[in-house]
């Protein structure tokens, strides 16, 4: 287990911000210890909050040409046949995966390819399962077009705790399936646009894992893992 460089600035400046209070509390609060107690009780179980949004977990990840693997760590909460507007403009299958405060919140490539598109757009914090989220909130739109063929959008989405997404790619990259793409932090969604003819591979409710969960198996020539 290590910190993902995207909290070593966050951590570092709370750290240094709770030990000050902390101190300060010792000092002109002398007379009120159990209050200084509780302080302190509490600054740690802050910190200990704000580390674990950060933690970068080691992963074997699952690599396979045809499958689309989870690119976060988290619950799916839609899977649904819907209408793209933004790139596809024609209907497709979506799976989206809800990313909550305890989760990891790197978000991986679920596919290997080249990177055809990418936007950023600035927008809302709605809470994540909000319907107007996926087109409305501050979010990143990536378009890969898989090893295997076919075209694999995915979205980065922010909520209500997050204020920044962060992410890796630029068009024209070549990116490896499992690899990172960003990081949303304090949580939030990701969505995964697939071809009609693409057989999803989870079910609602169920809890996945960045760079290692199949979610999807695209209909290719490639032989494949899973019959």
């Amino acid at each position: 287990m290590k910190i993902h460089k995207e909290g070593r600035r966050i951590l570092f400046f709370t750290l240094l911000i709770l030990v000050v209070l902390n101190i300060v509390l010792y000092y002109f609060n002398a007379e009120n210890n159990t209050f200084n107690i509780i302080f302190s009780v509490v600054s740690v179980l802050l910190f200990l909050l704000i580390l674990q949004f950060f933690r970068s977990p080691y992963r074997n990840l699952l690599l396979h040409e045809d499958l689309i693997i989870a690119p976060a760590d988290g619950k799916v909460v839609v899977i649904e046949e819907v209408e793209e507007p933004e790139y596809f403009s024609d209907k497709r299958k979506q799976i989206s995966i809800f990313m909550s405060p305890i989760n990891v919140h790197i978000t991986r490539n679920p596919v290997s390819g080249i990177v055809k598109y990418f936007k950023y757009h600035p927008g809302n914090y709605f809470v994540a399962w909000h319907p107007k989220s996926s087109t409305q909130n501050e979010r990143t739109t990536v378009v890969v077009e898989s090893s295997a063929g076919p075209e694999v959008l995915f979205r980065q989405i922010a909520g209500a705790m997050a204020r920044r997404i962060v992410w890796y790619v630029n068009e024209g990259d070549e990116v490896s399936q499992g690899e990172e793409f960003g990081f949303i932090k304090f949580g939030s969604r990701v969505d995964i646009f697939m071809p009609l003819d693409t057989e999803i591979k989870v079910e609602l409710g169920q809890k996945t894992k960045g760079g290692q969960t199949v979610i999807a198996q695209l209909k290719t020539e490639t032989p494949p893992l899973f019959g």
